[in-house]
């Protein structure tokens, strides 16, 4: 059940306890790929995860904006603090307590996320209201495995675009995948003794793309797009049978 397209009378009568909230980004991903890129994935993950699922939980709607300060220089990127990312996130999903959904899945679609989310769900789960945790759909995939080459995540790079290209054409621009690769970096950052020397992505990637897009396929999507909804399955059975902290 998707709460958006829900009366409130069909949503008292869910029956489940369990709930999804996927949770996005409105940020750069280079010249060749829309802003929306992690609200569009992390919404995608979330419900084919679910249509994979015997479990039928709720599905929140995509919080579109997230923790991207890094993409500040490049036009069109919205941000927030960290400190209200993780109290406006965490009071949607008390909002979802209140009516019983206290078993809640966070599909994550955007890196700068990750370590607030962690943290958030953890203070539901350590209130006793609930249980919360996190789903960070590339951290649950293996891009190389699944394409027989040396393919990493990326910023932008072949495995966000693949999965663009599987959602629908209006969401990349492949007439820009040569100036996407031609400004893109290897890898995310400017190292020097373990350190990241920088602080925003336009410091070391002039196109704000990590990765060749090109090297990316619809056909590989489709493949990213089955195997994060088959982990997000596995992980929604787990949270509804798993016993709560005490």
């Amino acid at each position: 059940m998707e709460l958006v397209n829900s009366t409130w009378p069909e949503a008292d009568a869910a029956g489940t306890s369990l709930a999804v909230l996927p949770v996005g980004s409105t940020e750069q991903h280079g010249p060749h790929a829309v802003l929306g890129t992690d609200v569009f994935t992390a919404g995608a993950v979330a419900r084919a995860g679910i249509e994979e699922s015997d479990r039928d939980p709720v599905l929140g709607p995509t919080i579109p904006v997230g923790i991207a300060a890094e993409h500040r220089e490049f036009a069109g990127t919205l941000w927030v603090s960290e400190d209200t990312f993780r109290a406006y996130v965490r009071e949607t999903c008390e909002s979802l307590l209140a009516h019983g959904w206290d078993r809640i899945v966070l599909v994550n679609g955007h890196g700068g996320n990750v370590a607030a989310l962690r943290e958030l769900c953890g203070t539901i789960s350590r209130s006793g209201e609930g249980y919360a945790v996190p789903f960070t759909w590339f951290d649950a995939v293996d891009a190389a495995d699944i394409s027989g080459e040396a393919i990493e995540m990326g910023h932008g790079g072949p495995v966000e675009t693949s999965v663009l290209e599987h959602l629908g054409g209006e969401h990349v621009r492949p007439a820009e995948y040569d100036r996407a690769a031609a400004g893109a970096a290897e890898r995310w950052g400017d190292w020097q003794s373990g350190v990241n020397l920088a602080y925003d992505s336009s410091e070391f990637s002039e196109s704000g793309v990590v990765g060749d897009p090109r090297e990316g396929s619809a056909e590989l999507g489709a493949a990213l797009l089955d195997a994060a909804a088959e982990s997000l399955a596995a992980l929604l059975d787990t949270v509804a049978r798993r016993e709560r902290p005490d």
